[in-house]
């Protein structure tokens, strides 16, 4: 599917029909969103711009995140997104020439939605597609603290569970787990952008007249940074907090199986002795000596059970 968004006087207007492109005015933004290889070929010739791979938009190195071709500047990125199977990224691709955006993506996002949607409605005049990039950023950047301040929620209610559950639970743990492997995953989608956006804050194809607005959301993004940091350091006192309780929960059992034992002992003792097999041995042939010996256990018992209650060990 293809979107093309131009300009008519102040209004923004949508076409879909690629074939229509030459003959539109005041293009703005092409958003590619899983086109056909036709699809793709008709933007290019008509537009003489290239689309990378998805191999290599996908790439890790810093000359392939972001670099500039002749009067074309390409970045490349991951947006996040939560379904319900939980957190996934996906790659987006920028080109921006002759001021006009070119997003390439195989994804889908509500980002993008939201985006077409502040196209429509907000006053403010988007003139050329470094406007709408600055948008699309600052629209991403709002979904990734409405993100954050979703396991930000799921922690504090962690956190109170853990406060009322008397006997920790597996599931707590794997929940626990879950929620660093996805705050791992949006930090690592932030400093992505920021590493981006700092390059092409650098870069001489970007409008000096945007710059000031670029440094604000590379502010925001530094804020999102800070903010993953205080979940990460929730998540370990509350990994840490649990780990403490089946401590806790492990000593317990522990010291009961310990006191059972040394309970036990003396009585063990008394009847080793007196289950010794000599011929000459005292009572032996007393008519009390079976309840003598059982009195003595029963008393030995107790008297270790009365010396812990004393020194408060149980």
């Amino acid at each position: 599917m293809v979107r093309i968004f131009y300009k008519e006087k102040r209004q923004i207007r949508k076409e879909t029909d690629v074939r229509a492109i030459a003959q539109l005015p005041n293009l703005i933004w092409v958003d590619l969103q899983s086109a056909t290889a036709e699809e793709e070929e008709w933007i290019e010739t008509k537009c003489q711009v290239s689309f990378q791979t998805p191999q290599e938009i996908v790439e890790i190195e810093s000359s392939a995140r972001f670099f500039e071709q002749g009067d074309m500047m390409v970045a490349n990125s991951n947006f996040s997104k939560i379904d319900q199977h939980g957190y996934h990224s996906y790659p987006v691709s920028f080109l921006i020439k002759n001021n006009v955006l070119f997003t390439y993506r195989h994804g889908d996002s509500k980002t993008f939605a939201d985006t077409v949607k502040k196209l429509k409605v907000y006053d403010e005049p988007f003139d050329t597609g470094v406007d709408v990039f600055l948008l699309l950023l600052e629209t991403r950047i709002e979904a990734d603290a409405d993100l954050l301040e979703n396991i930000s929620r799921e922690i504090t209610s962690i956190s109170k569970s853990l406060s009322n559950e008397k006997k920790p639970k597996q599931e707590i743990l794997l929940k626990i787990n879950t929620l660093q492997e996805n705050t791992m995953m949006l930090r690592e989608s932030i400093i992505d952008k920021q590493r981006v956006l700092s390059s092409i804050q650098r870069s001489r194809l970007f409008p000096d007249s945007y710059r000031e607005r670029l440094r604000i959301v590379l502010k925001d993004i530094g804020s999102l940074i800070e903010y993953t940091t205080f979940n990460f350091e929730r998540l370990e006192y509350l990994q840490d907090t649990f780990t403490g309780l089946i401590n806790l929960e492990q000593n317990q059992i522990i010291k009961i199986f310990t006191v059972v034992t040394i309970v036990f002992l003396p009585p063990t003792l008394i009847a080793g002795i007196f289950g010794m097999n000599y011929q000459v041995m005292p009572t032996i042939m007393h008519p009390y000596g079976f309840y003598l010996a059982i009195v003595l256990m029963f008393t030995s018992s107790v008297a270790v059970l009365w010396f812990f209650k004393r020194k408060n060990w149980i």
